[in-house]
């Protein structure tokens, strides 16, 4: 099988344009974010049908605490709604949660319900359904530096031991090994920039990008970006 053909293991999407989508329809902002998490589901169900072991979702940023109050605890209540909703389909098809962030600083309940669904899909073994909830990677490849540099400064590694691999390690992503880099990333709505994600495991990402808003952005969409990848010639640096 040639490099272009491997499967597509870790898919990431920053899932853009909500508030447009609203915004276009006359309507107010959470209408968008309620549509955008609703459509989680369909591209989840549909990424699991195409054999995709890690989906990423890039859900709020360390950066949206800026946003109007109003928004961000609404928010911050999506993710109770979502597992509320979705969590018994998210069993049956063997999807397992994980939270990457800094859930520490997420309001109680959020944390909870977090905690929760990922304690309750801990044994399923199919994809691995990943949310970037209040994740930003510099402040990710910070904190990971500093606790190599802990490690350092005790004496538990020497200085010439630190490696691109030690880094990943201490990366939010280590425990999606050994899919914590994702082989293609789709930003819908338009706008190409990164935004902050995943700055070091996208060294060597595919990039598509889609005007579609993410609450418009469907399976069919899904499938032609996918089929797309499998289609490039991913060389690594390598002739």
């Amino acid at each position: 099988m040639s490099e272009s053909k491997k499967p597509l293991n870790h898919l990431a999407i920053i899932m853009d344009g909500n508030g447009r989508w609203a915004k276009k329809r006359h309507l107010p902002r959470f209408v968008g974010h309620r549509h955008g998490m609703d459509n989680i589901r369909n591209i989840a169900l549909a990424a699991n049908k195409l054999g995709i072991k890690v989906l990423t979702l890039y859900a709020f940023s360390t950066e949206n605490w800026a946003r109007p109050t109003d928004e961000v605890n609404y928010l911050m209540r999506l993710p109770i709604d979502f597992f509320d909703k979705f969590m018994p389909e998210l069993m049956k098809n063997n999807v397992r949660v994980n939270i990457m962030g800094f859930v520490d600083e997420l309001p109680e309940k959020t944390y909870l319900v977090t905690q929760k669904a990922m304690a309750e899909t801990a044994n399923n073994t199919g994809m691995v359904l990943n949310f970037a909830f209040n994740y930003g990677s510099r402040r990710e490849i910070t904190a990971g530096v500093q606790e190599i540099a802990r490690k350092v400064k005790v004496g538990e590694i020497d200085i010439d031991d630190i490696s691109e691999k030690m880094v990943s390690d201490h990366l939010l992503t280590h425990s999606l090994a050994p899919y914590e880099d994702p082989d293609l990333l789709i930003r819908t709505s338009g706008e190409e920039r990164l935004s902050n994600f995943l700055l070091w495991q996208m060294a060597y990402t595919e990039f598509s990008f889609s005007d579609k808003l993410w609450p418009d952005f469907d399976k069919t969409d899904l499938e032609e970006l996918v089929k797309d990848y499998q289609g490039r010639n991913r060389r690594f640096g390598k002739v």
